[in-house]
């Protein structure tokens, strides 16, 4: 019954997608010399976002795509099911301020999370902001949250359909009330407070209207705002006129006595330089590491001293002592050595050091004194991601929070003297994960290299070759994977299906090497992992090519559109998500020059030639039979601009041939993903699922 109820659902397909007309999207005779290759690029116009034609192709593609989903039969069972499941309370970890315990929940749907207070955990929370009243639809979204160092003040930023410029308002945390500071054009910076005078911030100049979404961003400086004046008397604290396209960013030690100022050229690499604010002669910033081959972040001051978390000479980073008098490296002294495992990041309260580890992509957590001394390691519930272990210096406790693929976020009260963790707060869902296991399996990517990966299903799966999969990958910019708990990927388990994250190499899983392994001239790494994990997944009888869907999103757009142009054959469904799909162009487009010292750029000759050879706009081929493909953006992504997605789109749909469908989904009034509410997320999650399942031939269980 089972076979003849996926052969019906098949010919269904099928039928409808003989159907599908796409839009007849025109072309341009635009050619552009590479170092002596001629490069086509005839939708170069779907580049500007605010041509009406742009906006006309939009409304066409979307109308398309809204048909073939509508035409799913059980689109609506999906969405009512993930309405279900995600309809339960989320909490945050608590963390003190001042006199008060504050958190984020969400009740259920309510679109953004809502940020509480109360002076003791026990007693009834008051509500102290609520993002959802800032926005009817709910478009709004809290984007960063800083309080002055007594905790009298806080700084909030905000963020508009999904967009990353932001906008810093002051609120008085005694009346709720907010003051008159405002301060605008703000993108990738929080507010750094000294004392409750003001505070430190990296803004851009006001940009043109018709394109600050895809203008690239260029010269970004340091201010300081003092406290009830007006943005334009703000104190120019840094610039730098030589090199427009370098980030900044300015923090305090929690001391209040250095000035930190972090400068990086792109998503890899940085410069610290600093100010001693003990020292009223100290007017001019000095260089405490020199940039950009190197990573380093301030983890605190000790005494006169900077500790200093780094990877110079430890791929896998270290700890060490630095005497800003005296910031050679040769003169650093090492607090934490490396060790075999990659030091992920590292926290502070109550006069400790908290080390997060990464072993085969799961948390391990140790503490230690200033001194390096090993104090223990903190005991974790098991494989997954901790997070949260940080506090002040005359803190006694602090909240950390733990989940897994089946295990969703529960919340530990840590006490510092004793090391001992209680459980604070579980979470309730409404599914029962008991049913569902997770393995870490690893497989040999095409030149030899062992990479991980983690396989969730339900309990009683059978190796016949015939499961249906969603692999999912990143793979760059030094980010990992680790395991999390994900309301959607948990409906797809849910019904039947196998979830599966690849640990690729660009990530930081094992380090800088793992990561350097994984980008410029080594990106190919990256594609050949996520296809051997699918060779891997077919051989070892878990499933067979036509029932992998493979997702991913920005950087892992990227990787799905890499594979599915290399190996179209290998996979049924591909979902790249606000992808970096044109490798030629990027670096044009707002922050993207910053992706540079991560892929290369197609202005050098010698990298030229290994973007061209992969980019996926530039790599399909004319008569391809392509998976079915539903490439996903929105027009407030200034991050990757949606014109990636469009581009991609339009050549895929006029090179395809087959009865796969190939549609792009548009989404309005949102960006790169950060803040998107919760309706559109369930909205969207429903189409991604409905048309994976339905292209995967999965019928529709009910729970």
């Amino acid at each position: 019954m089972k076979q003849i109820l996926s052969f019906i659902l098949i010919l269904t397909v099928m039928e409808v997608c003989a159907q599908i007309q796409y839009p007849v999207t025109r072309k341009e005779a635009v050619v552009e010399d590479y170092f002596g290759t001629k490069v086509e690029d005839p939708y170069r116009w779907l580049e500007d976002d605010n041509a009406e034609e742009t906006k006309k192709w939009v409304i066409e593609q979307n109308k398309v795509t809204n048909a073939y989903l509508a035409q799913i039969p059980f689109r609506d069972k999906i969405k009512s099911r993930l309405e279900q499941l995600w309809n339960y309370p989320k909490f945050g970890a608590p963390f003190k301020k001042g006199d008060w315990y504050y958190y984020f929940k969400n009740d259920g749907l309510q679109n953004q999370s809502v940020l509480y207070r109360t002076r003791d955990l026990n007693d009834e929370p008051e509500v102290f902001l609520d993002p959802n009243t800032l926005s009817k639809e709910g478009i709004v979204a809290l984007s960063g949250l800083s309080f002055s160092k007594s905790g009298k003040l806080a700084a909030y930023a905000i963020s508009k359909a999904g967009s990353d410029w932001r906008e810093i308002f002051v609120m008085d945390v005694k009346t709720k009330k907010l003051l008159s500071d405002k301060i605008e054009w703000t993108k990738f910076s929080g507010a750094a407070w000294k004392g409750d005078e003001g505070f430190y911030y990296s803004a851009y100049d006001r940009p043109d209207e018709s394109s600050k979404l895809s203008k690239a961003n260029e010269y970004q400086k340091v201010y300081y705002h003092k406290i009830g004046t007006p943005q334009s008397e703000d104190v120019l604290v840094y610039e730098d006129k030589e090199h427009p396209k370098r980030y900044f960013g300015c923090g305090l030690t929690e001391d209040q006595r250095f000035l930190i100022l972090s400068i990086s050229e792109g998503t890899s690499g940085s410069e610290i330089w600093y100010r001693d604010l003990k020292n009223a002669n100290d007017k001019e910033f000095k260089l405490l590491v020199k940039g950009f081959d190197t990573e380093s972040d301030v983890v605190d001051s000790h005494g006169d001293y900077l500790l200093l978390k780094t990877n110079y000479q430890a791929p896998n980073y270290r700890v060490v002592l630095v005497d800003p008098q005296n910031p050679a490296r040769e003169n650093w002294k090492t607090v934490i050595p490396e060790q075999k495992e990659v030091l992920e990041s590292v926290g502070t309260g109550g006069g400790n050091l908290f080390a997060r580890y990464l072993k085969d992509a799961s948390s391990k957590v140790f503490q230690y004194d200033y001194s390096g001394k090993l104090i223990r390691e903190i005991e974790l519930p098991g494989i997954g991601t901790a997070g949260g272990f940080g506090a002040e210096k005359d803190d006694k406790e602090f909240y950390y929070s733990f989940s897994s693929f089946a295990t969703p976020p529960t919340i530990y009260k840590y006490d510092i003297a004793t090391g001992k963790s209680e459980l604070y707060k579980t979470t309730e869902i409404k599914i029962n994960t008991s049913d569902i296991i997770t393995e870490q399996v690893f497989f040999t990517s095409k030149d030899g290299t062992k990479v991980p990966m983690f396989l969730t299903y339900k309990k009683g799966i059978k190796k016949d070759g015939s499961n249906p999969v969603l692999l999912y990958g990143y793979g760059g910019f030094n980010i990992p994977m680790t395991p999390s708990f994900s309301v959607s990927n948990t409906f797809f388990v849910e019904q039947g299906g196998i979830y599966v994250v690849v640990n690729l190499r660009g990530g930081s899983e094992y380090g800088e090497e793992w990561h350097k392994a994984g980008m410029l001239l080594n990106k190919q790494n990256v594609f050949d992992d996520f296809i051997a994990a699918a060779e891997y997944l077919i051989e070892n009888k878990y499933t067979n090519s036509q029932k992998i869907a493979i997702r991913g999103g920005s950087n892992g757009g990227l990787l799905v559109g890499a594979v599915m142009t290399q190996r179209p054959e290998l996979f049924q469904v591909a979902i790249p998500q606000v992808g970096v799909l044109d490798m030629l162009r990027f670096h044009k487009f707002t922050v993207g020059w910053g992706w540079v010292v991560e892929y290369g750029s197609a202005d050098s000759a010698k990298h030229f030639p290994y973007l061209y050879k992969y980019s996926p706009y530039h790599n399909l081929k004319k008569g391809v039979a392509y998976p079915a493909t539903l490439i996903t953006t929105a027009d407030h992504d200034d991050r990757v601009v949606p014109a990636h997605s469009f581009k991609f789109a339009a050549r895929l749909q006029e090179y395809h041939q087959g009865a796969n469908p190939v549609l792009i989904r548009i989404e309005t009034n949102a960006g790169h993903g950060a803040g998107k509410p919760t309706s559109k997320m369930i909205e969207e999650a429903a189409d991604i699922w409905a048309f994976t399942m339905y292209n995967l031939g999965m019928p529709f269980r009910e729970q």
